[in-house]
């Protein structure tokens, strides 16, 4: 598709109307592309598992964070409730000699590692599949579509697109770069992998290795490789079941509009239903991509069921 940097609302509208998805799996669906993730989909990604290999792809959960306050967003606040110094000053009451420890956490559930849910992007008032957005997602939550229904789907088979390697120089793709539909396909291409229908698409940039090398700046919220808007045809036709990135925002920032905000999250989030993934750590996975030549692997990347939730912290796990 075509993209006219000073007509926003009209390529978002046009994007929007050529790929949506509302009604393709009923009126009452919940799960958006994750549809595309069936049985013999999760079969396929079984048989994917050769050495036993396996690799975290979560970023740390900690207030050394990226985060910065935008939208009251900020890193993890990590307290200890009971610890062995509690328990050595005998202040925990237990009975012969047992002691231990207890911990909570408080954080904003998009900080780090996660998933966006269907109930995170509106377009124009509505969210997935036509619903009104004020009788959907209210405080009390995302009434309809919270992210506990993915959670016992997200598993199947993983492909990772090295794009940073691929195209960029030294593994890394600049700020502001933006990955094109070609650029995923001669990635595809180069690593002798397929993409399809039910596949979780994983799209490295480099932009985390660089930001861990030459610290956070504004990683969360500024300049960053990312997807095209001009991808939407490709995110729509590819019939993907999720995709998820190392950078806070997936597409590319800045937006390649004169004036706009995320314009690819409005038209794939409501309109498409995709399942998206940020923040993502892919350095070591793709590291090993590289030595054995396997692009594609079994990954199980399990939502948190919290109820009424648009979005959720997660810890991917790839075994090869």
């Amino acid at each position: 598709m075509t993209l006219d940097r000073t007509d926003p609302e009209g390529s978002i509208a046009e994007a929007a109307k050529a790929y949506s998805n509302w009604g393709r799996w009923g009126a009452d669906d919940v799960l958006g592309t994750l549809n595309f993730l069936d049985e013999a989909k999760r079969r396929e990604a079984a048989t994917l598992i050769r050495r036993g290999a396996s690799f975290s792809l979560a970023q740390s959960f900690d207030m050394n964070g990226p985060q910065k306050g935008w939208r009251r967003r900020t890193n993890p606040v990590h307290t200890m409730l009971d610890t062995g110094t509690d328990a050595a000053l005998g202040l925990q009451g237990f009975p012969h000699g047992l002691g231990g420890a207890d911990d909570v956490i408080a954080m904003p559930l998009q900080c780090s590692t996660q998933w966006d849910g269907l109930g995170h992007i509106f377009d124009h008032g509505k969210t997935w599949n036509g619903r009104d957005a004020a009788k959907t997602v209210t405080s009390e939550g995302d009434l309809v579509t919270g992210i506990e229904h993915m959670a016992p789907h997200v598993a199947g088979r993983g492909v990772l697109l090295d794009v940073g390697r691929t195209v960029g120089e030294d593994g890394e793709l600049p700020d502001g770069f933006a990955i094109t539909e070609e650029h995923l396909t001669a990635t595809a291409d180069a690593q002798g992998v397929t993409v399809g229908r039910g596949d979780i698409v994983l799209v490295r940039t480099g932009q985390l290795a660089r930001v861990r090398r030459d610290g956070w700046g504004d990683y969360a919220g500024g300049a960053a490789p990312g997807l095209s808007f001009t991808t939407a045809g490709w995110l729509h036709g590819s019939e993907i079941a999720a995709i998820a990135t190392d950078t806070w925002g997936f597409e590319v920032r800045p937006n390649e509009f004169d004036v706009a905000f995320q314009p690819l999250h409005q038209v794939a989030i409501p309109n498409i239903g995709l399942l998206i993934g940020e923040m993502w750590d892919l350095d070591a996975l793709a590291e090993d991509c590289a030595a054995d030549g396997a692009y594609e692997f079994l990954l199980v990347a399990a939502p948190l069921p919290i109820t009424g939730a648009v979005g959720s912290p997660i810890n991917p796990i790839a075994v090869k």
